[in-house]
């Protein structure tokens, strides 16, 4: 197995952090208005009228045009219907460099053609699903256990939400425990109980519209890379049902938006073991991406369970999964344990859908390529490149905007959105923030469009995703087209 990680040298999160608070101190910076309006007018009106065709279209029919929460773009979502490589296409027959590539999980590339025979070749065959046993199920399975240490087991559902709260419910059956404690602003999927503290750090239940309150009873958050406010919530719970699990996004929340120390998770793991908690890794970016053995290996933790997602279906649908220990995926099998002696308890999970041969034959082959093409590696060495070429733009433009990466994974921070925290301590701040945060969105909106005219998709306009289908000097030609939005920067007006 390849054992070379994406991340060449890891950052000093305390100096990208430090940069971060100066960030959302100072002015805000964006496209200014007259660029914008001609980016408008001269790009999305008339190159793009196809796409903006179809999703007025798409509108009455489907809310808000779209069914991804990703393709919501300023002015309107654009429509794409060829990717490549690390090419998209839309339907109007423009170019771009895929920088958000498919949310991440395309290490090795959109549409590999290798990956993309293999699917074709099972839907000659089998077909997309039975609801029985096929072998890409086994095949994908031993794959990832051999990569990752701690993975005894492995069980496929159809995404990472649903992976997330199937370690929900193995946790408290493994331990008898309720309450489960989740870094502020990391994102586990989106269901009812893990929809707390997202995006914004102490934010709680304030960004989880239509989940009743009562269902946070046994969900907290501790502020992200805070070990002894994490020790507090898993003290105080003691006396109230005690922790059953941890849930931590390894290089930070929302993908390392906010970066956490490296020793950071070797802290998260010590304080579970002293508490009893299992530490479940959330990998669905990093699993395959930072290397193969996932975040986990680089970091020298043990995690008891391991969420994972997107690249192990290779960027086809019915991307999830759930990985851990023996002693712990027990719980997602039915009879007597190993002794033979006491009854399982399955924890309830399903999915028509879960493991079917598509997905899992997608992930086998994709994880074989990753693995013998050394993709995460040179993804990342990609990584490094775009983002030492993003920081000298700003200082040739003399911007504030903050960058930095991890591997393949890359942040091009212009407001800092993800970096503000509430503390309810000062409840009168809580709206400032708030309002603060929506301003700041609507600004990204114009970045990402102003990227996007200059043939650059991004994920929000402030993450980008490398893969091993960029050179470098593709690299370099998108970082020209990056200059060409920087040089209508300035203050925001208004």
């Amino acid at each position: 197995m390849d054992t070379r990680f994406a991340i060449s040298q890891y950052h000093d999160a305390k100096a990208v952090n430090r940069e971060l608070d100066e960030l959302i101190k100072k002015p805000i910076y964006t496209v200014n208005d007259e660029a914008l309006k001609k980016y408008e007018e001269n790009y999305y009106e008339k190159k793009c009228s196809k796409s903006k065709a179809m999703i007025t279209e798409a509108r009455q029919i489907i809310p808000g045009g779209v069914q991804h929460n990703l393709a919501f773009n300023y002015p309107f979502p654009l429509v794409f219907n060829k990717a490549d490589g690390c090419y998209l296409y839309d339907i109007d027959g423009n170019k771009y460099f895929d920088f958000l590539q498919a949310g991440g999980p395309t290490v090795l590339g959109s549409n590999d053609k290798e990956i993309r025979e293999q699917v074709i070749d099972l839907l000659n065959t089998c077909g997309p699903s039975t609801g029985l046993f096929h072998e890409y199920e086994y095949k994908l399975a031993k794959k990832i256990s051999d990569s990752i240490e701690t993975v005894d087991m492995f069980r496929m559902q159809g995404s990472g939400t649903e992976a997330c709260m199937t370690a929900v419910r193995v946790a408290r059956l493994a331990t008898g425990k309720k309450n489960i404690i989740k870094m502020g602003g990391a994102y586990h999927g989106w269901s009812d109980q893990l929809g707390y503290g997202i995006r914004i750090p102490g934010s709680k239940f304030t960004q989880a519209h239509g989940v009743p309150l009562y269902l946070f009873k046994h969900t907290q958050e501790f502020f992200p890379g805070d070990l002894d406010d994490l020790e507090r919530k898993l003290f105080a719970n003691k006396f109230r049902g005690g922790t059953a699990a941890v849930f931590i996004e390894p290089v930070g929340p929302e993908s390392g938006s906010t970066p956490v120390d490296y020793d950071f998770n070797k802290g998260v793991e010590r304080l579970c073991r002293k508490y009893g908690a299992l530490l479940i890794f959330d990998e669905v970016v990093t699993g395959f991406r930072i290397g193969m053995a996932g975040a986990q290996g680089y970091f020298g933790v043990s995690p008891d369970l391991t969420i994972f997602g997107k690249v192990i279906a290779g960027g086809y649908p019915g991307a999830g999964g759930l990985g851990g220990k023996k002693e712990y995926m027990k719980y997602l099998g039915a009879g007597l344990d190993a002794t033979g002696d006491k009854k399982i308890h399955k924890a309830f999970t399903g999915g028509t859908m879960t493991a079917n041969p598509l997905s899992c034959c997608a992930g086998y082959y994709t994880l074989e390529k990753i693995d013998k093409t050394n993709a995460c590696q040179v993804a990342g060495q990609m990584g490094d490149r775009l983002t030492e070429g993003l920081k000298k733009l700003v200082a040739k433009h003399n911007l504030p905007f903050v960058c930095w990466n991890e591997g393949s994974i890359c942040h091009l921070e212009t407001v800092g959105t993800l970096h503000f925290s509430i503390n309810w301590k000062k409840p009168w701040t809580i709206p400032s923030v708030l309002d603060a945060t929506s301003e700041r969105k609507t600004v990204m909106t114009h970045m990402g469009a102003a990227y996007m005219a200059e043939g650059l998709v991004t994920l929000a306009g402030s993450r980008l995703y490398t893969s091993a289908a960029y050179t470098p000097e593709l690299i370099d030609q998108a970082l020209s087209q990056f200059d060409k939005v920087f040089e209508n920067v300035s203050i925001k007006q208004g």
